[in-house]
């Protein structure tokens, strides 16, 4: 079974927390950055992209952008912006998006339940990746963002967190610059935390990295390293511990995420499709935008058109948990075998656009001819995801896309 354990939260107060909180560190640039946090001395963003307080142009991985993120941060408790609670706690974490709310428990999980394959996951990292939210983790002694953890309901959690939800005012309850509603309880009462952590322990085997994934290595990297350092280490410091939002695998939503290609591998618009077609039903479902209806149902945009394309039975294998995917069949027969696009991590002939953006930014790339076509997949089921992970197998890059991201600056985790 799982470790996961409460702690002693830094957060904002609460009428500061709509100037502290920012969208995660990964989905903007330095640039964006700079805009969202103009005028909010208070933002998080000030220490998740601390480059924005430095010129322009400054490599974004030097050790001055870390040293700033300290100072930053050092600033944000010395100013009162960021407040540590008096004991530890657990607390809920709600989101949300389209009427529809997700409510996770965010809590401290154990870095050797990642390596003793207890935190499954279902992508691969990227050392680079890994070192940079290393650095800033090590710099600032903290878990400065959570990583998003699923886990297979339990009815019992469900119920604790209605009662909270229902009978405690949220501490936290705002609508972001990003449309989603966030909301923050924490849990006060002492036998509600004691039983979450003992049902952690004794009902729930296995999380599963949602998004995260580099945060979550990088992370129990540290608890290794350190715990490996420190001869009289106990496997109990707060250094082997690191925050993590985890919700029940019933209440999420995987979103879909597709692909623009920027050439026809010399192939002539007729050439192409001709080829498609020896695996794929076409039909031509004119101008107005097409999204995929159901599994193995794909969505192609070329000059003006929209096409329903239906993979054939001989392109998947639905007792695989990787053929099924239609992300693979989409690679295998046409992004490889048509167009030539074999390593979609490295290949400049491609790009991935998550649905949140919807399909007419589909659209909008191939009109303006910067793409020559686009594909619109049909969603991976949480399901899907749970099946590849405890299978130990790897889904394809840029499969799954979660949706609300994570806000960042609700509540850190200091590793002292």
């Amino acid at each position: 079974m799982v470790v996961v354990r409460p702690f002693r939260g830094l957060r904002p107060p609460k009428e500061l927390v709509e100037k502290v909180t920012c969208l995660p560190y990964d989905v903007m640039n330095s640039e964006e950055a700079a805009q969202m946090a103009a005028g909010k001395k208070e933002s998080l963003l000030h220490v998740t992209k601390a480059e924005i307080d430095l010129p322009a142009g400054t490599d974004v991985h030097s050790n001055i952008v870390y040293e700033k993120a300290v100072e930053n941060f050092k600033n944000m408790q010395a100013q009162g912006w960021l407040i540590e609670d008096e004991e530890a706690k657990y607390y809920i974490y709600a989101q949300t998006m389209d009427g529809r709310t997700q409510y996770g428990i965010v809590g401290c999980a154990w870095y050797k339940d990642y390596f003793e394959g207890k935190i499954k996951k279902h992508e691969l990292t990227r050392p680079d990746k890994e070192e940079d939210r290393m650095i800033l983790t090590k710099y600032t002694n903290a878990n400065i963002e959570p990583v998003f953890f699923s886990y297979k309901a339990v009815p019992e959690i469900d119920r604790m967190v209605e009662s909270i939800v229902k009978n405690q005012p949220a501490e936290y309850d705002f609508v972001a610059e990003d449309g989603f509603g966030h909301h923050f309880w924490p849990i006060y009462d002492a036998a509600v935390n004691n039983r979450i952590e003992e049902i952690f322990a004794t009902q729930i085997p296995f999380m599963y990295v949602a998004d995260g994934h580099h945060r979550t290595a990088a992370a129990s990297r540290i608890g290794k390293e350190r715990s490996e350092n420190n001869p009289n280490a106990t496997g109990d410091e707060e250094y082997c511990y690191f925050m993590a939002v985890i919700f029940p695998d019933n209440q999420l939503k995987i979103i879909d995420y597709n692909r623009v290609i920027k050439d026809l591998n010399g192939l002539s618009k007729e050439e192409f499709m001709n080829k498609i077609i020896e695996n794929f039903y076409m039909q031509d479902m004119g101008t107005e935008i097409y999204k995929p209806a159901s599994l193995h149902e794909f969505s192609m945009y070329i000059d003006g058109h929209w096409y329903k394309l239906n993979a054939k039975p001989n392109t998947y294998n639905d007792n695989d948990p990787i053929d099924i995917l239609d992300v693979n069949v989409l690679s295998k027969y046409i992004l490889n075998d048509i167009l030539g696009i074999a390593d979609l991590r490295r290949s400049t002939r491609i790009d991935f656009v998550g649905g949140i953006r919807g399909l007419g930014e589909l659209k909008k790339r191939v009109d303006s001819g910067e793409m020559k076509a686009a594909f619109a997949l049909y969603p991976v089921s949480m399901d899907q995801l749970i099946n590849i992970a405890d299978s130990g197998n790897i889904m394809p890059p840029k499969t799954t896309w979660f949706e609300p991201k994570l806000r960042s600056g609700l509540v850190i985790h200091k590793l002292d």
